[in-house]
C-alpha cells in the first residue's frame, strides 16, 4: 500500500471544499488497513478516518495521514425469530445497504433512505430521520485501534448512543477504524410513519397498503424536494441538530412564538426544528460570495462553488448568534469541524 503526498480531498467530501491532506491512502480490506497502520508514516503524524466525506467540514489543509476507508460487502449472518443480523463493510454507500435491506425483506431502516455518507459514520453520528435512529436497529460493531492495531467489538451500550452522538464523536474520538457494522433488522416490519409529512407523502402517492419499500420512496421524495443532491451543490445535509429544551421553556416560547414547531418527546422534553427558528432569523435563501443558505432549507448551509470551508463557519456563526439572540436556544452543529 503506498502513502500520497499533498492530495487535493475536493473530491472526498460533499462540501466539495478544496483542501489538501498532507499524506492520503485508501483501502479496501481489514488486511491493507492493517499494513498502512505499520507504515512509519503513522508513528510521525496524526491519524484521520474518512469515509463517504458527507458530515464534515474542512476549514484547513489537514496535516495528517488520512486513511479513506472503502471497505464494502453486505452480508446475513444469522437469524432468529423475529430478526435478522446483516453485517455490512463501514466503506459501503449507506443508502445502497438500505435499498439492499429492503429488497431482501429486512425492515427497519426504511425511514432512513437517501441518507449522504457510508455505512461506518451511521453509528458514529447515530444518524436518524423521520422517528427513526441507528440505536433502534444497531447490534454491534467491529473497529480497529489506531494505535495498539487491536480489534475489538462494540455493542449497544459501549457506543453510548445519543442525540447525533455516539461515544466515536467524543470517548473514542480519533482512537478507532470502524470496518464493519451489524444491524438487527426486523423479520415483521413495524411502520413507523409518526411524522405528517410522510404520511402527506404517502396520500399524494395514492399508497393504499403500506410497504417497506413505499415508506422508503416517500422519504426519498420528501428529501429530493427539499434538499439539494451534493452532486450538484456542495452540502452535507443538516448542518446542525435539533435543540432539544424542557417543556418549561417550550411552553415560554410558544407564548411569545405561536408557530413555533415543536415535537413532544417521551422523557417530556421537546424538539425543536432548528431550520424554523434559522428561517424566521432571514436566513433561508441567504448567500454571500458562494456561501449561503438552502432555499428550500434553511438548516442546510451550502456551497455554490468555490466557497473555502472558513466562510461557511463563519456564516454557521452568524447563524448561531442570531437564533440565540431571537429566541434564547443555543444551535449545535451536527456536522464535524476539521
Amino acid at each position: 500500500m503506498s502513502i500520497q503526498s499533498n492530495i487535493s480531498l475536493k473530491q472526498f467530501n460533499t462540501f466539495n471544499i478544496d483542501v489538501s491532506a498532507k499524506h492520503f491512502a485508501a483501502f479496501n480490506s481489514i488486511d491493507q488497513l492493517e499494513e498502512l497502520l505499520h507504515d512509519p508514516l503513522l508513528s510521525d503524524n496524526p491519524t484521520m478516518v474518512l469515509g463517504g466525506g458527507s458530515n464534515i467540514l474542512f476549514t484547513k489543509n489537514v496535516e495528517a495521514v488520512v486513511l479513506k476507508n472503502e471497505i464494502t460487502g453486505i452480508e446475513k449472518i444469522s437469524e432468529d425469530e423475529n430478526y435478522y443480523y446483516i453485517k455490512a463493510g463501514a466503506g459501503e454507500s449507506w443508502h445502497h445497504f438500505v435499498m439492499h435491506c429492503l429488497q431482501n425483506g429486512y425492515a427497519g431502516i426504511e425511514n432512513l433512505a437517501l441518507i449522504p455518507g457510508n455505512v461506518g459514520a451511521s453509528p458514529m453520528q447515530n444518524i436518524g430521520a423521520y422517528g427513526v435512529e441507528i440505536k433502534d436497529v444497531f447490534h454491534s460493531l467491529e473497529a480497529i485501534h489506531l494505535n495498539d492495531k487491536q480489534k475489538k467489538i462494540f455493542n449497544m451500550d459501549e457506543c453510548a448512543f445519543g442525540y447525533r452522538e455516539s461515544a466515536f464523536k467524543n470517548r473514542y474520538q480519533n482512537e478507532f477504524v470502524i470496518t464493519a457494522v451489524t444491524y438487527r433488522l426486523l423479520k415483521k416490519p413495524s411502520y413507523n410513519i409518526s411524522y405528517g409529512v410522510i404520511e402527506q407523502e404517502l396520500e399524494k402517492m395514492k399508497v393504499t397498503e403500506l410497504s417497506c419499500m413505499s415508506i422508503a420512496k416517500a422519504v426519498m421524495n420528501i428529501r429530493n424536494s427539499k434538499l439539494p443532491n451534493p452532486a450538484v451543490i456542495g452540502n452535507a445535509g443538516s448542518f446542525f441538530k435539533n435543540p432539544v429544551i424542557a417543556a418549561s421553556s417550550f411552553d415560554h416560547l410558544q407564548e411569545q412564538f405561536p408557530s413555533i414547531v415543536g415535537h413532544f418527546l417521551e422523557n417530556g422534553e421537546y424538539k425543536l426544528a432548528a431550520g424554523w427558528l434559522i428561517e424566521q432569523c432571514g436566513w433561508k435563501g441567504y448567500r454571500k460570495g458562494d456561501a449561503g443558505c438552502h432555499e428550500k432549507q434553511a438548516l442546510v448551509l451550502v456551497n455554490f462553488g468555490n466557497a473555502s470551508g472558513e466562510e461557511i463557519y463563519q456564516l454557521s456563526e452568524l447563524i448561531i448568534t442570531s437564533v440565540f439572540n431571537k429566541f434564547g436556544v443555543l444551535l449545535q452543529r451536527e456536522v464535524n469541524i476539521c
